[in-house]
């Protein structure tokens, strides 16, 4: 047992429980799956493949972009989303580095 997780997480993982806290439920799993490779998407697109109330969408993606999955950026009266690959690429990295290393 390493007891000198249970208060603390591993250094490597600070900053990536937000990640996966955010992936963890299965609404925004299904906003993510909207994407195609390199897409942008606006609030009103996502909302209109998803049937879930504009308001629930916004709130899915403003925990998204939080936790780094997703960016955005405001054209005219828009806001366009896009997944953050290298975020999502990192974190999962690093559980399978301390994986690798540790178990």
């Amino acid at each position: 047992m390493k007891k000198q997780y249970a208060h603390a997480l591993p250094p490597a993982w600070v900053g990536i429980s937000k990640v996966f806290t955010a992936l963890g439920d299965e609404r925004r799993q299904r906003i993510l799956l909207l994407f195609q490779r390199g897409e942008k998407l606006n609030a009103g697109q996502i909302a209109a493949a998803c049937p879930l109330a504009q308001s629930t969408v916004s709130h899915h993606l403003k925990i998204l972009r939080e936790a780094g999955v997703l960016q955005s950026e405001k054209i005219g009266k828009e806001v366009y989303f896009w997944i953050e690959q290298t975020q999502l690429k990192q974190a999962l990295v690093r559980v399978l580095h301390y994986m690798e290393r540790e178990m």
